[in-house]
């Protein structure tokens, strides 16, 4: 199944694989935002090297990240009403990056989660 593939693209997926069998949520919401912040910084590589098919898997895992955060959203009330308007905003400027790619954009809602999972880290 794995055989002919990329060594570092297996491996990456194992460790990916590992890491989020058995975690508990807090340690499944750093993943996703670890793989987030780790998708949209190697976009803005992609985009400065002009290899758009790299920048194309790194939006779509970019996007896989967030419906990811958008699905793990429970309850009601102010929290959960904020955390989607903010990761639907994220997922529309991933989105609009796909034909209209700014970087500004993307380095800004790269920045925002950053930020976001520095101060879970310290929580």
């Amino acid at each position: 199944m794995l055989a002919g593939r990329n060594p570092t693209l297996v491996y990456r997926r194992i460790d990916f694989d590992a890491r989020v069998s058995g975690a508990n949520p807090r340690e499944l919401l750093a993943v996703c935002y670890e793989q987030l912040i780790g998708s949209l910084g190697s976009a803005l590589l992609a985009q400065e090297r002009r290899d758009n098919a790299m920048k194309s898997q790194a939006l779509t895992r970019a996007l896989s990240a967030l419906t990811a955060l958008q699905m793990g959203v429970s309850g009601d009330g102010p929290v959960a009403d904020a955390l989607l308007h903010m990761y639907t905003a994220a997922r529309r400027a991933v989105l609009d990056g796909v034909l209209n790619f700014d970087p500004v954009v993307i380095s800004q809602v790269r920045q925002d989660f950053i930020d976001i999972a520095e101060s879970i880290s310290r929580a």
